[in-house]
């Protein structure tokens, strides 16, 4: 027993590793301060922000011409132009964070299918391993090419494709490494167990050294999208236009603005 729980908890250790390598990488819409509380659905004839529950429930803009709950919004010449650069900004956004999600997926699964591969015991049974999770990482791909990939943008529509997909993937491995662990542990053969070790050892230096490589790189280029979602902030702060009760229309709020208007909103109950 001395044995098996070492190597059991190494091997889960670094399927877990895996799955937090894609699960710490994919882009929120928390991750440069700003957030949003619309469904968004990007498509020729223009881009529709829908909600529930609060005013402004449904925005629909297209060319410089903007429609709330149904109703047109007059609009002066400068705001037009700029509902035209916001509509053109957000179409150009959505595709680039579908691009960091597709890659955050690869990533993920990427390390998984190094775990995998590091303690299947035969050939037969890492080829049958790596078919599972090539299948379940495709379905996460379709999933993003279905979803944000295609211009729709829903509420936690990504955290879930990226848990999902790779929490499937993880239970692949899950039943593979823990029965590899154990039966090097029961065998008795020391030579058996130090090699099962030095593969995992080995595996967890290839992790960090390749696999947090691409994390960081991933890292940045969601970083570098930080200042479109400033810039579309600042847009919507320029509109001169107002809805029907005197407000601003505010498709993007700041994450410390929403949580100063939690904080309040709790202290008056």
């Amino acid at each position: 027993m001395g044995k098996i729980l070492p190597l059991l908890a190494l091997a889960l250790g670094l399927a877990s590793a895996a799955q937090t390598q894609a699960h710490d990488l994919h882009f929120d819409n928390d991750h440069c301060g700003y957030t949003t509380d619309y469904d968004i659905r990007v498509t020729a004839d223009g881009i529709a922000f829908d909600r529930q529950g609060r005013p402004a429930a449904s925005v629909f803009m297209h060319d410089g011409r903007l429609r709330v709950d149904g109703r047109p919004v007059a609009l002066s010449a400068a705001d037009a132009d700029r509902l035209r650069q916001y509509e053109g900004d957000v179409r150009q956004l959505l595709p680039a964070v579908a691009g960091i999600v597709r890659e955050g997926l690869d990533i993920g699964f990427s390390a998984m299918t190094m775990v995998a591969t590091t303690f299947a015991a035969n050939g037969e049974q890492r080829d049958k391993l790596l078919q599972r999770l090539n299948r379940r990482h495709a379905a996460a791909l379709r999933q993003v090419d279905d979803g944000i990939g295609s211009g729709v943008w829903k509420q936690s529509d990504i955290a879930d494709t990226i848990e999902d997909g790779v929490e499937s993937g993880v239970s692949e491995m899950v039943g593979t490494i823990t029965a590899s662990a154990v039966s090097a542990a029961l065998s008795g053969d020391d030579a058996r167990v130090a090699a099962l070790q030095a593969r995992a050892d080995s595996l967890e230096k290839t992790i960090e050294q390749e696999v947090d490589a691409r994390a960081d790189r991933l890292g940045q280029r969601a970083q570098a999208l930080c200042p479109r979602l400033s810039e579309l902030e600042q847009l919507q702060q320029q509109w001169q236009f107002r809805l029907g009760d005197g407000s601003r229309l505010q498709l993007l709020s700041r994450t410390s603005a929403r949580k100063d208007e939690a904080a309040l909103a709790g202290a008056g109950r």
